[in-house]
């Protein structure tokens, strides 16, 4: 399968002409005329000046991200001296954002990513950016079971961002959901060492590590079952029919056994049974109803 989508394909339209350079000759016309029609971002920065190298590739990537909803300025104040000490500029990068011909908004210094995304998302009215879009479609499709769609729409966003964590976890739990195990590791693979270590990438990463633990085969699982009704206190079995069921895809029977197994024998095989429900868990996502429904009853059983 096709895991990570070329950049120029999967490019949001209106995102081409969404950055440009200007200078003082020209900075009515692309800033003060150009935000009456949509918000106008300007960046002063200098070749010199090290926070101006991190801020903009970050904001130019979630410009581009809102394809043509919101614009972006860069001013080099070397090279515009004038309109630079005629805004007042006394340290970059300093970041304005216009609206109507008018500064609306305005940050000094590098920042961090999620908050340059809220200082853009202001400006986009509440309105979702087509990548959020994209992302929103795709995890309800995960949800409805459309799997095929929800690892294409994840993997259009992995297009346009490369880094994305949460797609990037999208595509693995989607192919896992398909029962394409082969395939998230071939996607896992792919991934940067620095993605993987994202806590939503090894969450999904748990979901394959699950899927590929046992068969599922209903033989099996009809063994374990054998002996757990002659044996209720046969811990391994029981653990083991939890492996199984969750192979074969019954995620609410491997818990419920989990759970049994805990409340049975809490310290068997050094707290083997709760360590493997948090690793559905993760699996799942801290944010699941099974997950959240699951947690309630293990800590009602741990600390009853």
């Amino acid at each position: 399968m096709e895991f990570m989508l070329n950049a120029d394909a999967a490019a949001t339209p209106g995102a081409k002409d969404a950055v440009k350079d200007t200078d003082t000759a020209h900075f009515v016309a692309d800033v003060i005329d150009a935000s009456a029609q949509v918000p106008v971002i300007v960046d002063f920065w200098a070749p010199w000046c090290g926070p101006c190298k991190q801020l903009g590739p970050i904001i130019e990537k979630l410009v581009r991200q809102a394809a043509g909803k919101v614009k972006l300025v860069k001013v080099n104040i070397d090279e515009n001296q004038r309109l630079a000490q005629q805004m007042r500029i006394q340290s970059i990068p300093a970041v304005y954002a216009f609206v109507g011909g008018r500064p609306v908004d305005t940050f000094v210094g590098a920042q961090p990513e999620s908050q340059i995304k809220a200082f853009v998302d202001r400006l986009l009215g509440g309105a979702k950016s087509p990548l959020d879009e994209a992302l929103t479609q795709a995890d309800e499709a995960l949800q409805t079971g459309d799997f095929d769609t929800a690892v294409q729409l994840y993997a259009a966003v992995l297009g346009e961002d490369a880094e994305h964590a949460r797609a990037a976890a999208g595509v693995l739990r989607a192919l896992v959901a398909k029962n394409d195990i082969a395939g998230a590791k071939a996607a896992a693979e792919q991934m940067p060492a620095p993605l993987k270590a994202k806590p939503e990438v090894q969450a999904a990463l748990q979901a394959i590590e699950l899927a590929t633990e046992s068969t599922g085969d209903a033989a099996v699982i009809a063994g374990f079952k054998a002996r757990i009704e002659k044996d209720p206190k046969d811990h391994e079995a029981r653990y083991e029919l939890a492996v199984a069921l969750y192979a074969a895809d019954d995620k609410e029977g491997a818990i419920e056994e989990l759970l049994g197994l805990v409340k049975r024998g809490a310290k068997w095989n050094d707290d083997a049974g709760r360590k493997r429900l948090i690793k559905i868990f993760e699996a799942l996502g801290f944010d699941h109803q099974l997950t959240i429904d699951s947690r309630r009853r293990l800590a009602s059983i741990l600390f009853s």
